[in-house]
């Protein structure tokens, strides 16, 4: 949901071979809920490419990025930041004071892959679980930012996309919007 201030999802590690998927998703999810920007680690390229081609043909504005060093960026982030983890303070308890945070500041919220450096819980403004039990980053990622945006990016338009899925109780339909 482009806003005053941007939202940035951070992937913070990808194991070529075993997080393809999870990684795609965490991007995809992202973009469909509401962030401006994913940044994936530099050995996710192929993650990049698939989340690229979506924003391409669904619409964007949203932007998708490799960074050689997700803990420089976590460090040298300007505004506040929000790690999802099953350790860390509930949605509920938080989730007004991160929005107030994010509506002064560019939002940074990191979501992590194989185990987590130490340093990430510190750096963190916020370490925030959705629920505090195991489940997928995917799964939290998307609650995260409902909670956010209350909802309202579920209202999100996609005013540059080539194609655009036509809500259907049965079926599927997907139209050129210009066609419309």
């Amino acid at each position: 949901m482009q806003g005053e201030h941007e939202l940035a999802v951070l992937r913070l590690s990808h194991r070529p071979g075993r997080d393809e998927r999870m990684t795609t998703h965490v991007g995809l999810t992202a973009r469909a809920l509401g962030a401006d920007r994913v940044y994936f680690p530099d050995n996710a390229g192929q993650s990049r490419d698939t989340v690229a081609d979506i924003t391409a043909r669904f619409g964007g504005p949203f932007a998708v990025e490799l960074t050689d060093s997700p803990k420089q960026l976590v460090r040298e982030w300007e505004g506040p930041i929000v790690h999802l983890t099953m350790y860390g303070l509930p949605i509920q308890d938080v989730e007004s004071d991160i929005r107030a945070d994010h509506a002064e500041a560019p939002l940074l919220v990191v979501v992590g892959g194989e185990k987590v450096p130490f340093d990430v819980y510190e750096w963190a403004d916020y370490n925030v679980g959705v629920t505090n039990q195991p489940h997928s980053e995917v799964a939290g990622l998307a609650v995260f930012l409902d909670r956010l945006f209350e909802g309202q990016e579920l209202e999100q338009e996609w005013p540059d996309a080539d194609r655009k899925v036509v809500p259907k109780a049965t079926g599927k339909k997907v139209v050129d919007p210009s066609e419309e």
